[in-house]
């Protein structure tokens, strides 16, 4: 089965090892000093919602900015969203890390798009770069993922461990980038065993409704499509993804995680039998790529996609239980051959 092991010398393994210092939240700043020049400081990070501690998505990221801090010695700065803000907060933040001299600046989730917009054009000389979206700019790196792949590869997982026939897949917010995750997983499942039922279910229609920070709304969604028999559930929910993991270890079946392998989370460690494998993408391999190009001086713009073929994208084997269940490593492999060789082509839209 094919891991996801390197962008540009950066191991997947990076995030299990920053990933235990993000339980407590908050904003940090390594910068001392209220300016500072523009050689003096490296990488920052903004916060999408749920905010670091959600051991996925906003995790990813914090792994990456660990691992360029370690490796180039600078400092960094990673600063939390605030409940309710707007564009306008957003566009003071990214405004902020680029007047003290930050490069690059990484708005961490769409939100940031249109703030990000706005202020990449008033600091020319600053690399912005974004995470789950395209923004046009000389000195924007917009980090785009596959996320189908490895929904795809979920989905087999899922139609060859399921014993009841009835699969379940809850999105945070029902926008465009999420359906990408359904379509995967709904097209690998019926690949594998057209069969198998997929019960589809989304919190919220905004973000700014909790969907992607309420683990409350995640784990009432998990336990309606318990009841209706589904037996595996693939979550990609940002925070709220944690309560699906916790209703489906209640009741014995299996979750499915995301972004990050959250069978090795900390704060999951009461759940991680329950938890089947993850599908991953490497946005810390993505942030601390874009660092790495700028402390080369050869910073990176333009859309840059991280896809199976490059590893930016996967599905994790840490559960040794995978293993025990009949078809599914093999299935899961020639799924991942098919995609690379493109003999698999997989949707983004249902």
């Amino acid at each position: 089965m094919r891991r996801i092991s390197t962008l540009t010398r950066v191991a997947v393994g990076v995030a299990s090892l920053a990933l235990a210092a993000t339980a407590c939240g908050g904003t940090s700043s390594d910068n001392g000093d209220s300016g500072g020049s523009k050689k003096d400081l490296g990488l920052a990070i903004a916060y999408d919602i749920g905010g670091k501690g959600d051991q996925s998505f906003n995790d990813a990221a914090f792994a990456g900015l660990t691992k360029a801090k370690d490796e180039f010695g600078y400092k960094t700065a990673d600063v939390e969203p605030t409940e309710g803000e707007t564009d306008a907060d957003k566009e003071q933040r990214l405004a902020s890390l680029a007047r003290q001299g930050y490069d690059p600046v990484i708005g961490v989730g769409f939100a940031y798009g249109p703030a990000m917009k706005a202020v990449a054009a008033k600091y020319p000389k600053t690399t912005f770069g974004i995470v789950d979206s395209v923004v046009e700019g000389d000195n924007v790196a917009s980090l785009v993922f596959a996320e189908e792949q490895a929904s795809y590869l979920a989905g087999v997982a899922a139609a060859k461990a399921t014993k009841t026939g009835v699969v379940g897949f809850v999105g945070g917010v029902d926008i465009p980038l999420i359906h990408k995750f359904q379509a995967g997983y709904e097209q690998g499942v019926k690949a594998t065993d057209p069969k198998v039922k997929v019960i589809p279910q989304y919190l919220t229609q905004t973000a700014e409704e909790g969907g992607f920070s309420s683990p409350d709304k995640g784990k009432a969604a998990a336990e309606g499509q318990i009841e209706k028999k589904a037996d595996v559930i693939y979550q990609a929910a940002g925070l709220s993804g944690q309560g699906v993991i916790e209703a489906a270890a209640k009741a014995k079946v299996w979750a499915i995680g995301v972004d990050s392998d959250q069978y090795k989370q900390e704060a999951l460690a009461p759940y991680k039998d329950y938890i089947l494998t993850s599908a991953l993408k490497d946005v810390g391999g993505a942030v601390y790529t874009l660092a790495k190009s700028v402390e080369d001086g050869k910073p990176l713009t333009g859309t840059q996609v991280f896809d199976l073929k490059v590893n930016g994208v996967g599905l994790s084997e840490s559960n040794p239980k995978m293993a025990q269940i009949a078809g599914l490593t093999d299935a899961v492999a020639k799924a991942e051959e098919g995609i690379v060789d493109g003999s698999i082509k997989v949707d983004t839209e249902q």
